[in-house]
């Protein structure tokens, strides 16, 4: 079993790290599906912040498939109910979302390899 105050650092950590890089991307793909007027950043901030707190808190007690398809159900609620849109709409957006940030990721290991290449490491 995990040390509760090391959960408790760690759970902090992915908060923070998933406002910094999830937040953004869901906020964009929430509105391109549903439009500026029902996915405000602050809604993207509120279904990072309650979906990794809620999940970091389930997956500490549950393990295995069972916790991890009741947490993607928790992340799904949770845009649903803060972007105001259906479950379908939800499952889109998060699909988006992941598309968005393997872009971004994509770009980003690009420019790192330039610049590492650039930069006469070979």
């Amino acid at each position: 079993m995990i040390n509760l105050d090391s959960a408790i650092i760690n759970l902090i950590i992915q908060i923070i790290v998933n406002i910094i890089i999830l937040a953004p991307v869901l906020w964009i793909s929430g509105r391109l599906l549903v439009g500026k007027d029902k996915a405000k950043f602050m809604d993207a901030l509120w279904i990072v912040v309650l979906g990794t707190v809620i999940g970091g808190i389930f997956q500490y007690f549950f393990q295995g498939i069972i916790a991890a398809i009741i947490v993607l159900f928790i992340w799904l609620a949770l845009v649903k109910h803060f972007f105001d849109t259906g479950w379908i709409k939800a499952l889109v957006i998060a699909v988006v979302a992941v598309l968005i940030w393997i872009v971004i990721a994509v770009i980003i290991g690009l420019i790192v390899g330039v610049a590492i290449i650039g930069g006469g490491l070979l």
